[in-house]
């Protein structure tokens, strides 16, 4: 069995003067337990072909541009809602009805940021996605090409001038977003 003998006193006895023996459930292993739990620490792949490629598949990319679009759009809308709903109140209100207005405010707004940028994120990523796919390679001029197109999709329903301002503004934007990116891989070792 693997008990271990533990006598804390010089007489053998515990505190309360009996003899107890611990179990030790790795005694009897024979495995080292130092190694038992070292995990690895670069991504494990189920097919070798997934090991080559370095970026996400378009199924990933949809669903983190998506979801970083939604969750950050809906925090500025809460934020925004917040600071409406403290103007909106009124000096006679009692603090039951200021913390409804702001709640109230913070829903509504932040779902509304939140499902706007969340479908700005999905354009994206599928423009980004198609890009790769069409032009057998991965590099600036697709995220550039992506952040134009999504930009001018967007605004398409504002009309031509609308959609072409947009177009150029998100084609600015993913340009500087993905400039900055790589002067900072540059500079900041990882």
């Amino acid at each position: 069995m693997a008990y271990q003998h533990q006598s804390p006193n010089h007489n053998g006895e515990n505190d309360d003067g009996q003899n107890r023996r611990l179990y030790n459930p790795y005694q009897d292993l024979h495995v080292p337990i130092q190694t038992l739990y070292k995990l690895p620490t670069s991504p494990e792949f189920l097919f070798q072909e997934e090991s080559v490629a370095q970026r996400r598949s378009w199924g990933e990319n949809l669903t983190y541009y998506t979801g970083i679009g939604y969750l950050g759009g809906a925090v500025v809308g809460a934020g925004k809602g917040f600071v409406d709903g403290v103007r909106a109140s009124e000096p006679g209100d009692t603090m039951k009805l200021k913390i409804n207005r702001i709640l109230n405010g913070s829903g509504h707004t932040g779902r509304k940021f939140g499902n706007r940028a969340g479908v700005i994120g999905l354009l994206y990523a599928g423009m980004e996605s198609g890009m790769v796919a069409i032009r057998d390679t991965d590099d600036v001029i697709n995220s550039v090409v992506a952040g134009l197109g999504t930009g001018a999709f967007y605004r398409a329903a504002a009309g031509l001038r609308s959609a072409a301002v947009a177009g150029v503004i998100g084609g600015v934007v993913v340009g500087l977003g993905v400039t900055g990116k790589q002067a900072l891989k540059r500079y900041v070792p990882i």
